[in-house]
């Protein structure tokens, strides 16, 4: 899902030598990513081309194919979550080996905002370091870099934790029926990687996150000619406006809370008084006791104009993702992992949710962010650096053998 930068944190690196590889391990540079960019970006290439848009089952599920034969090629065993709306989950597992246990969650989506035949009118291009093509940015680009971190290790033979990928397939429908497997699979694992884009433009790392509340405010009146009998009608579009004033004086934004009617509607005639009118509200709280807080104080709208009547509809539906001392510590270790890398990566917070609000909120150490350098995600513009792809494909590797 497209979000903005809040706030980016910058501390010192603490002195970690536990954090990184251990002496004389071997670990993937970003010049050994780079000697494969022409097969990365053949990969990447496939999984844009084969087009994915949330509400297509269809696509959606041609495109999980693939991916669970590319993950068998690489010695996963694959477990399939079927769901009869959506693309079907897959989860592709790797057992550890050497001495390291406690597992690692790796998620991404395949699902985009672009309908089947955007890559007609925004094909595929590579122009010198930038490259293009319908969800790429957000982002197919991680599952190309997930690919190929695996078949490093595989060939490499590094020592690393247990892995487990989620491929989720509608994660920007706010992942109704992925959230279970989500949490499940949060809560036995040590360490979740969140390969959502990062904070353009440096491509800062996200250890904070916003929740999202979507919720629908219905008002009723009553209908009445507006020439000849107006004061026989209850206009539920003043009761609205009403509700939009009230609505919009619960953003705080010294606490970091936004309430904002996105959508309304209401009505049938220019001469007839409204019956009824309804809205669209979106809420973004940065901690849970103020998401609950405000998430009663938009339950608790009221009617005010006489006759009419107010009924509200839904809920928080991301908890947010808040800054723990665990996440703050996995960041630091990421950073040095980073640093051998050539690569200062920064953190930042951020008022977009993602499927790393569902792990942070269970209790799992959570980093997201994790995805290729670029912007413009749900916009024409979208794009993604080829040298971010890389470096991030490094990373990504280092992570998983190295933490």
């Amino acid at each position: 899902m497209a979000d903005r930068q809040i706030m980016i944190f910058k501390r010192p690196l603490e002195s970690r030598p536990d954090s990184v590889a251990r002496e004389g391990t071997r670990m993937i540079t970003i010049e050994d990513v780079a000697k494969r960019q022409d097969a990365l970006l053949a990969s990447l290439e496939t999984i844009v081309r084969m087009e994915s848009p949330s509400t297509d089952k269809a696509a959606i599920d041609k495109l999980v194919q693939y991916l669970r034969s590319e993950c068998e090629k690489l010695g996963a065993s694959i477990e399939s979550r079927d769901q009869s709306e959506w693309g079907d989950l897959t989860i592709a597992s790797w057992p550890g080996n050497g001495s390291k246990s406690g597992q690692i969650l790796v998620m991404t989506h395949i699902d985009t905002v672009w309908p089947v035949g955007t890559i007609e009118r925004l094909p595929w291009s590579i122009d010198g370091d930038i490259a293009r093509g319908p969800g790429i940015f957000d982002m197919k680009a991680s599952v190309a870099m997930m690919l190929e971190a695996m078949r490093a290790i595989q060939e490499q033979n590094l020592d690393h934790r247990p892995i487990k990928w989620l491929i989720n397939t509608e994660e920007e429908m706010g992942s109704p029926a992925s959230r279970p497997v989500i949490e499940e699979l949060a809560k036995e694992s040590d360490l979740v990687l969140c390969l959502e884009p990062p904070v353009p433009p440096h491509g800062a790392l996200k250890t904070a996150r916003k929740g999202v509340g979507m919720f629908t405010v219905k008002v009723t009146g009553k209908a009445s000619h507006a020439g000849a009998d107006p004061k026989a009608g209850v206009s539920a579009i003043q009761e609205l406006a009403n509700q939009i004033q009230y609505l919009h004086s619960l953003t705080d934004y010294d606490l970091g809370t936004t309430v904002n009617v996105g959508v309304i509607s209401g009505g049938t005639r220019r001469n007839v008084v409204a019956a009824e009118a309804d809205a669209l509200v979106d809420l973004r709280a940065v901690t849970m006791d103020e998401a609950e807080r405000t998430v009663e104080a938009i339950r608790g709208c009221r009617a005010s104009v006489p006759g009419a009547s107010v009924t509200v509809e839904g809920d928080l539906n991301r908890p947010p993702m808040e800054r723990t001392e665990a996440i703050a510590a996995a960041f630091q270790q990421a950073h040095a992992i980073g640093q051998k890398l050539g690569l200062d990566l920064q953190e930042a917070s951020t008022g977009g949710a993602s499927d790393g609000n569902f792990t942070a909120a269970v209790g799992a150490t959570t980093i997201d962010g994790l995805g290729c350098t670029g912007n413009g995600g749900h916009a024409d513009s979208e794009h993604i650096k080829v040298s971010g792809l890389v470096e991030r494909t490094a990373l990504l590797t280092g992570l998983l053998s190295e933490l």
